[in-house]
This record gives C-alpha cells, sequence and structure tokens, in this order.
C-alpha cells in the first residue's frame, strides 16, 4: 500500500510517503497503523481524509486493498 502525506499531516509524519507491506486492512485499522508510534501524526488522522485511490473514505469498515495508493489529506484552511 502506497501513503501519501499532505500539509499538515506531512508534516506530522515527518515525510511525504510511505509504504505498508500489509493489506488489506480496514480504513480504522490503517488509521491506527499509521499513527502507532507517533503521537503526533496520531493526533492527526483522525480530522484527515483518505483517499483511496482517489475516492474518499466515508465508512472507517471499508477495506483498503494492500495495492491501494492512500492519500492523507487534513482539513485545509479556506477550502
Amino acid at each position: 500500500m502506497q501513503i501519501t502525506f499532505y500539509a499538515g499531516a506531512a508534516d506530522a509524519a515527518g515525510t511525504t510517503t510511505a509504504a505498508l507491506p500489509d493489506g488489506p486492512l480496514t480504513a480504522a485499522e490503517l488509521r491506527h497503523r499509521l499513527g502507532a508510534g507517533n503521537e503526533r501524526l496520531g493526533d492527526v488522522l483522525p480530522h484527515c481524509t483518505l483517499l483511496v485511490d482517489g475516492s474518499p473514505v466515508r465508512d472507517a469498515h471499508q477495506v483498503v486493498p494492500g495495492s491501494a495508493r492512500v492519500d492523507v489529506l487534513p482539513p485545509f484552511a479556506g477550502g
């Protein structure tokens, strides 16, 4: 699974990209896995939108395939 972090999520993650060899995961499991060991990112993730292969995740139980591209988008001011 290829992860791309944007704006404040990238700042919290300390990187703009990451790869997870695991999958599939639910969206909730993915958020937990991404935030594990990084308190700043763990605090930001609940406020972020996840895009899986370009489509927003609306359900924490949605399965994210291991082959997915995931964009982590924090709330943006002004738009």
